[in-house]
């Protein structure tokens, strides 16, 4: 059984779709979250994940991980640990464990940046599936200090356009927007 914490519900209570094919991935995952006993469980073909984008605000970039099983750059995060509920807290961890940075802040705030829901292909033994993926906006003064978990998996600050040009994912392009646009709000 999971602990407390904000639950899923709970984040989507106050976030705002930007066009129609994310409210329907809103209304999927708000679905999810009301009908399974345990939405991050990964045997579930639909399934909770929570990721971040992590910027450096100083300088306007943003920290991409190279990831070996989807072959581009995307997002740090991934799934939930037994006990945890609160998708930031699943976010703040999964960003530290694969980028080591200790000082992950919620930037501006906690608010959700993107909900997508993302096919994921067949491999490492599991099935086909899809990850209703709730994303967020870290923050590090620190990003020198950044290291890879695995020397597989390397990591690369970028500025937010050479990263939508270093993803294959489109939905990662969309968040990749999103946070500019929040970088600049932040800078002005």
């Amino acid at each position: 059984m999971r602990t407390a914490g904000r639950r899923i519900d709970e984040v989507l209570a106050g976030y705002r779709p930007d066009d129609p094919a994310e409210a329907a991935d809103v209304t999927r995952v708000r679905d999810l979250a009301r009908g399974a006993e345990d939405p991050w469980l990964r045997s579930l073909p639909l399934h909770v994940t929570a990721s971040a984008l992590i910027t450096h605000p100083g300088s306007g970039r943003v920290l991409m991980r190279r990831h070996p099983r989807m072959n581009t750059w995307l997002q740090v995060g991934g799934h939930g640990d037994p006990g945890e509920t609160d998708p930031l807290d699943v976010a703040l961890r999964e960003a530290r464990e694969e980028t080591g940075l200790r000082d992950l802040t919620p930037c501006p705030d906690a608010s959700l940046v993107q909900v997508v829901i993302v096919p994921v292909p067949a491999g490492g033994g599991e099935p086909a599936h899809e990850h209703a993926d709730l994303r967020y906006v870290l923050a590090t003064a620190e990003p020198d200090t950044v290291r890879p978990e695995r020397p597989d998996a390397p990591l690369r600050w970028m500025t937010p356009a050479e990263a939508r040009g270093a993803t294959g994912e489109e939905n990662v392009r969309e968040a990749l927007r999103r946070v500019e646009r929040l970088l600049v709000t932040a800078a002005g």
